[in-house]
């Protein structure tokens, strides 16, 4: 017995070939057809719901039936080209999926498009006009419902000639031409609510480190320091308005000049700032929220729940953004009368600010 093993043309340690799995077969028009008794004529006018085709309701209880036993998925394509839309809407993009909190734009509008029985066709080109180019004629190809057009950080933009042949909405970033449809954050709101924490815990000399680089977060976020000073009766004091690179360099370079404006509370353009300040600030032996109260902006997860003690701070509303671009694509909120439609910046409140204790 052994002998014969031995013997056996094929090695006991061959490889024996794998049998490719086979790919499943797509259930036909005409088997649902079949199945239901009926004409692929008929089947066709149920899947692509003409409701005013001359068909008992019986016969389109069976088609759907069959549709549903068999699994059989309708051509979207097909269905595209009958109805001149498809059940996708576009998001092209400069850097969004790259960034560590903007990509919550995209996690909005993928739900909000779900919730409207939408799927998301996403681009991101890094910036690429090329690339941004051939990105937008592909969803048009697809014959897209329409395209959300996205930066990653808030700002005026020109619209790319090829977008204007579908409809679509900015989002986060704007256009000065008449009638285009945007949604950005509102940054003089966010910025009075960043001072407003700080007011309301007895502060009343409060220093703002803007950023140097215009754009509209800075300006708007400064509108919004300035309104709520004004909304308490305090004068602006422009001294003590600083402006440094908003990053952890820029914040803790500007500790210097802070410390000479006798402050006991500080709003930061941003959460990298803020982060640069508490370096600045502990090597010159000052506590937070003891000796100086921080407040920064846009809720930057992997820092400001993060920095000890946790940073109070203003949120970009990213997801609200890709939410309401979607709502506004599809008609169901009705564009600003001018100008962009402005998202609320929520507050976030942490442990850098306390009430102030009295002189």
């Amino acid at each position: 017995m052994d002998s014969q093993e031995n013997n056996s043309d094929t090695p006991a340690d061959a490889a024996v070939p794998l049998r490719q799995t086979q790919r499943a077969q797509p259930v036909t028009l005409r088997q649902v057809a079949e199945a239901a008794g009926v004409s692929t004529a008929t089947v066709s006018l149920v899947v692509n719901k003409k409701k005013a085709a001359r068909i008992s309701d019986e016969t389109r209880k069976r088609v759907r039936d069959a549709i549903r036993d068999l699994g059989y998925r309708p051509n979207a394509m097909a269905q595209t080209l009958v109805s001149g839309s498809s059940r996708f809407i576009g998001l092209v993009a400069d850097a969004i999926a790259t960034t560590p909190f903007a990509g919550q734009i995209i996690h909005g509008a993928q739900d909000e498009a779900w919730k409207h029985g939408y799927a998301l066709l996403i681009a991101n080109t890094e910036g690429n006009r090329e690339l941004e180019t051939d990105a937008i004629a592909m969803m048009l190809e697809y014959k897209v419902r329409g395209i959300l057009y996205s930066t990653w950080f808030h700002r005026a933009t020109e619209i790319p000639n090829s977008l204007r042949e579908s409809d679509f909405v900015l989002v986060n970033c704007f256009s000065t031409e008449p009638g285009a449809r945007a949604v950005v954050p509102d940054e003089t709101q966010g910025g009075r609510s960043a001072t407003e924490v700080l007011l309301k815990h007895g502060h009343r000399r409060i220093a703002f480190i803007n950023a140097t680089i215009p754009a509209p977060a800075k300006d708007g976020r400064l509108r919004g320091y300035r309104e709520a000073l004004e909304a308490e009766g305090i004068p602006f004091d422009e001294s003590l308005v600083l402006e440094a690179y908003p990053d952890q360099e820029g914040g803790y370079g500007a500790t210097e000049e802070l410390l000479k404006r006798n402050v006991t509370a500080v709003y930061c353009y941003n959460d990298r700032m803020a982060m640069g300040l508490y370096d600045g600030l502990r090597e010159h032996g000052l506590s937070i929220p003891d000796d100086m109260a921080v407040v920064g902006f846009d809720n930057q997860e992997v820092i400001a729940a993060h920095l000890r003690p946790p940073l109070s701070t203003v949120s970009l509303p990213h997801y609200e953004l890709g939410a309401a671009g979607v709502r506004t694509l599809l008609g169901l909120e009705e564009p600003q009368a001018s100008g962009p439609a402005k998202i609320n910046c929520p507050t976030v409140e942490r442990d850098s600010v306390r009430v102030l204790a009295p002189a």
